[in-house]
């Protein structure tokens, strides 16, 4: 067997399909009456469509199917495509207006303004993800599909969270300097490292109900586990530091441009001594 039986998701498209109709329409709707407010407003309505595309495409067939029934590698694949490719989209793409909207009630900006600190992000995020692939949990996630739903929002709600001090579109909560940028992605290549190695370096399966499942393509359940290791290792870690080679060419470019500002450079080194402090 190829792949496993075609299947429609409805639940899925009325899930995305829902809210990206709702973002359209506001954007349009807005845009038509402050035309002259967000001249790139296009580009974040494209790479919000994209950040959505990508959930759907990760939460469809095959990929779901094959995640859920199969393959664990797949499950890592899902979960990549959610946190590392969907959520940064979705951050870029929210325009500050709607987002104000979303936070207006005051104790929801205080809330999210807490945890879109870098290291409350880093620690929950990391926390998320551990969680998500505890073996109790991942097996709980493929006998119950409202189980498996729950934990894909908790996955991309934390995933937003942490890509917020990179990619936020809003002047009241801004992303860090570049390089606080850096050092903050740096750090999160570091996190996935110790999951990753069991699943590269186990000599067991550490995900028994996978084990029951129908093999797919001669793959083994510890080849499958291997496989799923590297991915959240070596892919997940390129896609960072390919955003951290980004910023750093960016920032080198605007410092080429602006010259060289020492008391920049001192706002950045308190703005890290501020974040450490507030451990």
């Amino acid at each position: 067997m190829a792949l496993p039986p075609f299947d429609v998701h409805p639940t899925v498209l009325l899930v995305l399909g829902v809210p990206w109709a709702e973002y359209v329409v506001a954007v349009r709707r807005h845009h038509l009456e402050h035309p002259h407010e967000d001249a790139a407003w296009r580009r974040r309505a494209r790479l919000f469509s994209l950040g959505m595309l990508t959930l759907f495409v990760g939460a469809s067939w095959p990929i779901h199917d094959l995640a859920e029934r199969y393959l664990y590698f797949m499950h890592m694949t899902q979960h990549l495509l959610f946190t590392f490719v969907a959520a940064p989209l979705l951050v870029a793409g929210f325009p500050a207006w709607m987002l104000r909207r979303l936070l207006r009630p005051r104790p929801v900006f205080v809330a999210f303004r807490f945890l879109t600190r870098p290291v409350v992000a880093l620690l929950l995020f990391n926390s998320v993800l551990l969680f998500t692939h505890w073996p109790a949990v991942v097996e709980l996630s493929v006998r119950s599909e409202w189980a498996h739903f729950g934990l894909h929002i908790l996955l991309v709600g934390s995933a937003f969270v942490v890509w917020w001090p990179i990619l936020s579109p809003l002047p009241e909560l801004p992303p860090l300097s570049p390089p606080g940028q850096m050092m903050f992605l740096f750090f999160q290549s570091l996190a996935p490292t110790i999951p990753a190695s069991f699943l590269t370096f186990g000599s067991t399966v550490l995900y028994p109900v996978y084990a029951t499942f129908p093999r797919i393509w001669g793959i083994s359940p510890l080849t499958d586990q291997l496989i799923a290791g590297l991915i959240m290792k070596l892919v997940g870690g390129a896609i960072l530091w390919v955003f951290i080679a980004s910023i750093f060419f960016r920032w080198h470019a605007r410092e080429e441009r602006e010259g060289w500002d020492a008391l920049k450079w001192q706002r950045v080194e308190r703005e890290i001594r501020s974040e450490l402090a507030k451990r």
